[in-house]
């Protein structure tokens, strides 16, 4: 099977770029060609919207990436070439909004001490105190740019790059749920526990993946995300009122939009 490269212009000049290639005999890449950034996101958004506005027979999911879109299909209800021939369809589709807009949403965290086992390697590493660490950390706007790895889990851009650290040369075996971590330059949160390697800085107490949920991960690709800064009390009263069931995700989402 064949790679593709599709070119789109505008005014005159190419505007977006994009190539196909086929993974295995089920799936095809949808691989957008520049470099990672806010505006190549938002595009891939978008297209993700459209693959669902239009529903091409045989299609069976996708799953939106940093740079990419991975699209399963059924080999015996769509053909690899009519597949790629649809693709480049609905790239060209006009299509109103669907409503569906970012939101911003403000996370608490605790940070350090058995919370945040790794806030002190973070700190020794880049030079800081803990204290800047922190503070660092909860002065980013972050994007969602894509989930993955663990059900839920939001993969974030926008770090502060002096505070980007390695990976853990040995990763823990058990990291808990709600464990903020850093690993290079993205910023993160464990919604199971699970082995791990980022570095653990804190943790928030916010529940981010529930299957009985209506909608069962707490973020969304292209969500902003902005972290703050709790307490131990708060932590654990935030803590008791998810076990009771009386917290509400509202609470955590901004009432401006995300721009």
């Amino acid at each position: 099977m064949a790679h593709r490269t599709i070119h789109f212009l505008r005014n005159g000049a190419v505007y977006m770029s994009f190539s196909i290639q086929a993974v295995g005999d089920s799936a095809v890449k949808i691989q957008f060609l520049g470099n990672v950034t806010p505006d190549l996101n938002k595009e891939i958004q978008f297209f993700s919207r459209k693959l669902h506005r239009t529903q091409i027979p045989g299609v069976v999911e996708w799953v939106p990436a940093y740079d990419s879109v991975t699209v399963y299909y059924q080999p015996h209800q769509i053909s690899y070439r009519e597949l790629c021939t649809q693709i480049d369809h609905v790239w060209q589709l006009e299509i109103e909004p669907d409503g569906i807009e970012p939101r911003c949403l403000t996370i608490p965290v605790i940070y350090g001490g058995g919370y945040g086992p790794d806030l002190e390697r973070v700190a020794a590493v880049n030079g800081f105190s803990t204290k800047e660490v922190v503070s660092q950390h909860i002065q980013g706007e972050y994007l969602v740019y894509m989930l993955g790895f663990l059900p839920g889990f939001p993969y974030l851009g926008g770090l502060d790059e002096r505070i980007a650290t390695p990976r853990l040369e040995v990763p823990r075996r058990e990291t808990p749920a709600g464990a903020v971590g850093i690993a290079s330059k993205q910023t993160g949160i464990y919604p199971i526990t699970s082995p791990g390697g980022w570095n653990i800085i804190g943790k928030t107490p916010v529940q981010l993946f529930d299957i009985g949920a209506e909608e069962a991960f707490l973020f969304r690709p292209g969500d902003k995300v902005q972290f703050y800064e709790i307490e131990e009390k708060e932590y654990k009263d935030i803590r008791e009122c998810i076990s009771e069931g009386s917290f509400e995700i509202g609470r955590l989402i901004q009432d401006d939009k995300a721009d």
